[in-house]
C-alpha cells in the first residue's frame, strides 16, 4: 500500500517540506452513527474516532427507553443529534470541547 493509499484509508495527510515529514490528522466534528448501551451513548465520527458519553449527562436520554434512544436522526451533516419523540438535541461539537 502506498503512502497516499494509507493516508486516504486513515484519513490523514502526509506533508513533506525540506525533507521534514509531518503527519496531519484530519479531524471531523461530524457524526455518522450513534449507538447505546444501558449507561452510555457512543458517537462514531466520519474520521474513524469514537466518543462515549455517560447517558446520565443528559436527563432526558437517561430516563428514555432503549426504543426511544434508537429513534435518533443526525442534524445537518452530523453536527448534532435529534430525538423527535424526546424533543432533545445534542450538539456533537460541544461534546468535543
Amino acid at each position: 500500500m502506498t503512502e497516499k493509499e494509507i493516508g486516504k484509508y486513515f484519513n490523514i495527510m502526509l506533508l513533506s517540506d525540506n525533507d521534514d515529514e509531518f503527519l496531519t490528522i484530519k479531524k471531523s466534528h461530524n457524526a455518522v452513527e450513534v449507538s447505546f448501551t444501558e449507561t452510555k451513548m457512543t458517537i462514531f465520527f466520519e474520521d474513524g474516532r469514537e466518543l462515549s458519553i455517560p447517558l446520565e449527562w443528559f436527563l432526558l436520554l437517561w430516563n428514555a427507553t432503549m426504543e426511544q434512544l434508537n429513534k435518533w436522526r443526525l442534524i445537518g451533516d452530523g453536527e448534532g443529534i435529534h430525538w423527535e419523540e424526546l424533543d432533545e438535541d445534542v450538539s456533537v461539537e460541544k461534546l468535543l470541547e
